[in-house]
């Protein structure tokens, strides 16, 4: 169904007038404040250059010359709105020609628009058959296609086969010979197509959204070719997927060779499951342990397999090829094993030191004054009471303890429904000897105590409600409370809004005066505050209790030491910095959250290993855990919402041409099985720096820096980051200029990198201006948090954490905000994030994956503040953490709201995005209102994800780009 766009009548007279926006832009923020660059020029992606009015003059002669060219290279599929990602389907280009078909009158270009010409056309000529940045013609899946194709001709894959026979042999991918390119060992590699950054302003954002570069392994090289045969990259990126064949080249080259790892791709474990196999039989190799999967391949008329890690040919079990049971012969190349790359096992019982155990859920809740102040208890307990139904309990073996604490600890003895509904409550004061007084009737079973607990729920905050104790004894409770659960495992949730101030673990206020932004920040204010944190979750780690915070004050909690718990505990912290239950966008997004955490699926007593092929070992690992050993990480439970970075390295020379990784999780699962979840991935290998570079996925590359930099944050300090980060940038681009760049051209030396990594400068500038790394005073708790958060954030989340996705809505095509034909809301394009392409009377949606602000600009037409807000008055409309409200007879209204929903719409985390409106500056903006204090901290806070801009007293983008260039040419 077709909408018409609704104009606002004044703003065809804004967008005409150039001057206007231009003397806006300089007064965006309103003033001087935010430092923001409005340069028009820059935005447009041309330097500053005197010989630029000479262009000016000459473009505004062939205005209409310059129309007809445009159109000419639109059919040709270049869009010059787009930049040279727009040539990326085109074809070669043919010369402009004039309104009657004559040849272009001479135009006067500066030095910067010769070298734009120069790449146009070399990147016309490489480029032409280009699907993606840098994928070839030839899609791997042909491969498949083709061979269905011979499998429906030949009567399918196991046609006339016997059990345990080879399926028909077909020369796979035999067709696409002609179409790839090949390096000299003759097999299909990713090309190196080249850019130059600076003149490539401003970035291509839309890049973000593509896949990483294709893994380049044939069909012929798995047993069973299909698209499920290796491993999608939801589950595993490598940084590399072109992995050196030696360690000199993987040094040389200054990338790194990592893998970002998420297990888990949904909050439940039943969305989108992989193959499940439960005949018990697992087949691992007798050498190094690995997994069958499907790269191995069968020798010796099928009665072995050779391991494709270590080489070594292994018995076929006779059990493989027999249906679940031991009864009738079945085809083996139809088992998950050899057709899936990830794939799970039910674990037989020698998989299990023990029955695996009833999941458990132990909750903490600060009772004390500030927790009653700001309605934090009454949420949280009024939460649990409405997701009783939602927590995981598929065996019916779930329990659940609640324990209160102030000053003193608050047992509760919960009897079964059947046999009384008198809940006794315990009252422990020595906290130093805390004991469980009934251990037995605290850690109750759900299911037949529900009408008990709910009816405890309802009466906690009446029991407490004029307590006025500010005391909050932490330590002692955590301790008491993994006494009671350590003998079988589970999670321990904190629910807290006050400092722990009393007993065991004692922490006091630190001060922050003199010591934030400077060398002493990470070590005084980000450091541990009492090893009693660590230890404490070190010995949960070994008894496989997890710890979860959910901290909501307004007041300072000592994130830095409390995250101590939920690092090592593979658990999560979730803060509510000024929280007040008087204020529903507090409450929905608490509520939301932690209604999410406690029903996402989990998985106790959980180990997870990566291992490599031949001349590759894992050597360094990131992420929520504890690593146990050399390649070992411990998980007391495995959430769904984290992702793992793990490191490694060519340890000898790598002599095949395919190498292997494999991801092995051996869980205890909610539904009282002991699993196994495998995931293979197989890489291509080379002795080609271009091909290395060529390979690399600039996403995962962020990934790894970014907890490299958390690391160098917490153990050194912020400023070792930020030049960490800077450093990495300029050594990759000083390798790509020495040992890729075959000679300067016209128009000035360019700054060259390869299309597949354009994007990653920008990244990491805008990384090293996020709250968690950027210069400035930051309060250490949000500091905290952020560097929290970064080390433990599934990779699309971190990317747009990074660098915020923004949508301009006032000029937002007719369908978005729409439902498509699949019933989808259609999201708008997002624009680059700076602040020189915002108009002084639009919409826009900024989105930096944890708060969403709508900013609406000063300067806006009535027309659009009424369709929005249902009001006239621009300086009426409400600020700071709001809802839109709900205009009956408004669709733009409704399409913003479905935006909104849209954006928020998850099930793979738990993070709810509170929305916060945002009103622009304006010069006629009342200098004293109400709100300007509000207002001003709104626009500082939202203008510092717009990344690309001058904000904070950090370098723009530009800037930044220049300054690599100056170094790398020193």
């Amino acid at each position: 169904m077709s909408h018409k766009k609704r104009v606002y009548p004044s703003m065809v007279g804004y967008s005409q007038d150039s001057n206007y926006i231009q003397q806006g832009t300089q007064n965006f923020l309103g003033g001087d404040v935010g430092n923001i660059n409005a340069n028009i020029q820059g935005q447009m992606g041309f330097p500053n250059d005197p010989n630029a009015q000479i262009y000016d003059q000459q473009l505004g002669q062939d205005h209409h010359i310059q129309q007809q060219g445009q159109q000419q290279y639109m059919q040709q599929g270049f869009d010059p709105s787009q930049g040279q990602q727009g040539q990326l389907q085109g074809q070669s280009m043919q010369p402009l020609q004039g309104q009657q078909g004559q040849p272009q009158q001479a135009r006067v270009f500066t030095p910067a628009q010769q070298q734009l010409n120069y790449q146009i056309d070399q990147a016309a000529t490489v480029m032409s058959n280009m699907q993606l940045h840098n994928v070839p013609t030839s899609d791997p899946s042909m491969a498949y296609q083709q061979q269905q194709q011979q499998q429906q001709m030949g009567g399918g894959a196991g046609a006339g086969a016997v059990a345990g026979g080879l399926p028909q042999q077909s020369n796979y991918g035999q067709n696409q010979n002609q179409q790839l390119n090949y390096s000299k060992t003759n097999k299909p590699m990713n090309q190196l197509y080249p850019i130059d950054l600076l003149v490539d302003l401003p970035p291509p954002i839309t890049d973000l959204s593509l896949p990483p570069p294709p893994l380049m392994v044939p069909a012929d090289k798995m047993l069973v070719p299909s698209e499920t045969a290796n491993t999608p990259p939801a589950y595993v990126r490598s940084t590399l997927n072109a992995i050196p064949k030696n360690s000199s080249l993987l040094k040389k080259s200054k990338l790194p060779l990592a893998l970002v790892i998420r297990p888990y791709q949904f909050l439940n474990d039943d969305t989108e499951a992989p193959p499940l196999n439960e005949d018990g039989l697992i087949v691992r190799c007798r050498r190094c342990r690995s997994y069958m999967n499907p790269f191995v391949t069968f020798t010796d008329q099928n009665r072995k397999w050779r391991c494709n890690f270590c080489r070594l040919a292994n018995d076929v079990p006779m059990l493989f090829d027999q249906t679940m049971g031991g009864g009738a012969p079945s085809n083996r190349y139809e088992r998950n094993e050899v057709k899936h790359a990830v794939m799970e096992y039910i674990a037989p019982k020698e998989y299990a030191l023990r029955q695996p155990p009833p999941a458990v859920y132990s909750f903490i809740l600060d009772v004390s004054q500030n927790a009653i102040k700001n309605g934090l208890l009454a949420t949280a307990t009024r939460t649990i009471l409405e997701t009783l139904d939602s927590i995981p309990n598929r065996d019916e073996r779930t329990r659940i303890s609640i324990v209160c604490v102030d000053n003193s600890i608050h047992y509760f003895s919960i009897p079964a429904d059947e046999v009384s509904d008198q809940i006794k409550m315990m009252d422990i004061g020595d906290l130093e000897e805390a004991f469980l007084p009934k251990p037995t009737s605290m850690l109750i079973p759900l299911i037949d105590r529900r009408n008990n607990i709910e009816k405890l729920l309802n009466m906690i905050p009446e029991i407490f409600k004029f307590n006025v104790m500010n005391k909050f004894a932490l330590g002692p409770s955590l301790k008491s409370v993994f006494n009671l659960i350590s003998g079988i495992g589970g999670k321990i949730i904190v629910i807290s809004s006050t400092l722990p101030n009393i007993g065991v673990g004692k922490l006091s206020k630190r001060n922050e005066a003199g010591v934030v932004n400077t060398n002493k920040e990470s070590s005084q204010l980000l450091s541990c505050q009492d090893a009693f944190y660590k230890t404490f979750a070190i010995d949960c780690s070994k008894s496989q209790v997890t710890v979860d915070l959910f901290l909501a004050s307004e007041e300072y909690m000592d994130v830095a030491t409390l995250t101590n718990l939920t690092r090592f505990t593979s658990g999560q912290t979730h803060f509510y910095p000024g929280f007040s239950a008087a204020h529903m966008a507090d409450v929905t997004k608490f509520t939301k959250e932690f209604s999410k955490h406690l029903s996402m699926d989990l998985s106790m007593e959980t180990v997870m290993r990566a291992r490599g092929s031949t001349g590759l070992r894992m050597t360094s690992f990131y992420g929520h855990f504890f690593n146990r050993s050399s390649d070992l990480c411990s998980f007391s439970t495995m959430p769904r919402d984290q992702s793992y970075v793990y490191e490694f390295n060519v340890d000898e020379p790598i002599t095949t041409e395919y190498c292997f990784v494999q991801v092995a999780v051996l869980l205890s699962a909610n539904t009282g099985q002991r699993r196994i979840r495998v995931i293979t991935l197989a890489l291509p290998t080379t002795d080609s720096l271009l091909e290395v570079y060529a390979s690399a996925d600039q996403l995962a590359m962020t990934n790894y820096f970014a907890d490299k930099a958390v690391e160098k944050a917490l153990n050194s300090s912020l400023e070792d980051a930020r030049l960490f980060l800077s450093k990495s940038v300029q050594e990759i681009l000083a390798v790509y200029k020495k040992d890729m760049v075959v000679s300067n051209t016209a128009g000035g030396a360019p700054l060259r990198l390869c299309a597949n990594l354009r994007m990653f400068p920008l990244l990491m500038h805008s990384l090293s201006k996020h709250m968690a790394f950027r210069q400035g005073i930051v309060p250490s708790d949000h500091r905290a948090i952020a560097l929290n958060n970064i080390e433990s954030m599934p990779l699309k989340y971190l990317i747009k954490n990074i660098y915020a996705r923004v949508y301009s809505l006032h000029d937002m095509v007719d369908e978005a905000g729409l439902p498509d034909e699949n019933g989808q809301i259609v999201l708008p394009q997002p624009i680059n994030a700076s602040a020189t392409i915002f108009e002084r009377y639009g919409l826009y949606i900024i989105d930096n994956g944890n708060e969403l602000f709508l900013w609406i600009g000063g300067d806006a037409v009535p027309e659009l503040v009424a369709d929005v807000f249902g009001i006239n008055d621009i300086i009426q409309v409400p600020i700071g953490k709001q809802e839109l409200p709900v205009l009956e007879n408004s669709e733009f209204n409704e399409r913003v709201r479905n935006i909104i929903a849209k954006i928020r719409e998850h099930d793979d985390i738990v993070t709810y995005q509170t929305l916060y409106i945002v009103r622009g500056a304006s010069l006629s903006e009342p200098v004293n209102h109400a709100s300007a204090r509000e207002v001003a901290t709104l626009r500082l806070w939202a203008t510092s994800a717009l990344v690309e801009d001058k904000v904070l007293n950090s370098e723009s983008y530009r800037e930044f780009l220049q300054n690599m260039k100056s170094r790398i040419s020193k």
